[in-house]
């Protein structure tokens, strides 16, 4: 079924959240709306760069079957939707602080910089994420998007330094199974012994 799933369809399915955050953020009468509405944008987002980087090591532990392969095939807009739900997420942010000098003043806190880095490298793949821009960088667009890595270890950062959300113990049922495939992949890749010749 999701083989046969096209593009615009899955960018629907991809946007109802945040058509439901964004009609929620205008319609709801609290003050804390915006505030409200930090963690699950941070969350979504967080979900989708996750289910974007599953493609590769999914791919060889189920080699053959053709969810992985889907996956690899459509990475590409999870990837710019995560991105697409981390700006929602910042500007939430910046209605929930009311001040640019409050925001400003919040980025030595190790939540706050690690989110900054973390979209800052979301900014460079999601610029890049278009085919002018792969066939214009060639090899260089490889390189530039194992930042995707880094990305992924501020997001977790990010997400478990915040008291609010009880700490690293929710982030880690996210990334667990991000973390332990892409362990798997390093030893099938570099790690295991060499197969033996009868």
């Amino acid at each position: 079924m999701f083989s046969r799933l096209s593009p615009f369809w899955l960018w629907l399915l991809l946007s109802l959240p945040a058509l439901a955050f964004m009609s929620q953020s205008v319609s709801s009468p609290d003050p804390k709306v915006f505030h409200q509405l930090l963690h699950p944008t941070g969350e979504f987002g967080a979900r989708l760069l996750i289910i974007s980087m599953l493609a590769s090591p999914l791919a060889l532990v189920f080699r053959g079957w053709r969810g992985p392969a889907w996956l690899k095939k459509n990475r590409r807009y999870f990837g710019v939707a995560a991105f697409g739900y981390t700006m929602l997420h910042l500007v939430f942010y910046f209605v929930d602080r009311a001040s640019l000098t409050k925001a400003i003043g919040e980025v030595t806190q190790l939540d706050i910089w690690t989110g900054w880095l973390a979209f800052f490298i979301f900014l460079a793949l999601a610029a890049t994420s278009f085919d002018a821009a792969v066939k214009a960088m060639g090899t260089r667009w490889k390189t530039l998007q194992r930042w995707v890595y880094l990305a992924a270890a501020l997001t977790l950062l990010h997400w478990a330094a915040h008291d609010e959300f009880k700490g690293i113990g929710p982030a880690l049922v996210h990334f667990g199974p991000l973390l332990l495939l892409e362990s798997y992949r390093l030893w099938f890749w570099y790690l295991r012994p060499p197969a033996r010749v009868a």
